[in-house]
């Protein structure tokens, strides 16, 4: 029997309508073998969190090029955290400063890829982290 595939949500909270970055991202990870459930856009917090239990999925992947990364991305993880979920690798990607980065690590975000960043590079962090 083979080994059940790794699910990764792929998310767009909040207003932002630019989605291309984040269905480039979707495609690589299917592509590498991943369950991919791609939301579409304008999801909310609860939405995002609601899917990802219903799909029962490894990992949420956020993407976010609006600037509202600081709000809807920690509030991703607090309400995983309040329904006791803990299991679910939660990164996230877009437009995101540098300085921002490890107060939304603080918050729970594992790991924020930047625009540019090789999809490999996500492939393997997702899989390395996931099969821990």
């Amino acid at each position: 029997m083979s080994e059940r595939k790794i699910r990764i949500l792929i998310a767009k909270p909040g207003l932002d309508g630019h989605d291309r970055g984040a269905k480039i991202v979707a495609r690589a990870l299917r592509d590498a073998g991943f369950e991919v459930i791609y939301t579409g856009l304008h999801q909310t917090p609860e939405q995002i969190v609601e899917t990802a239990i219903q799909e029962d999925v490894d990992a949420i992947g956020l993407s976010c090029l609006s600037g509202a990364h600081m709000t809807l991305f920690p509030k991703v993880t607090k309400l995983l955290k309040e329904k006791g979920i803990d299991d679910i690798l939660v990164t996230g990607g877009g437009i995101v400063p540098k300085e921002d980065i490890p107060k939304l690590k603080e918050a729970g975000i594992d790991m924020v890829f930047g625009p540019g960043t090789p999809l490999d590079d996500i492939i393997n962090y997702h899989k390395e982290q996931i099969r821990k």
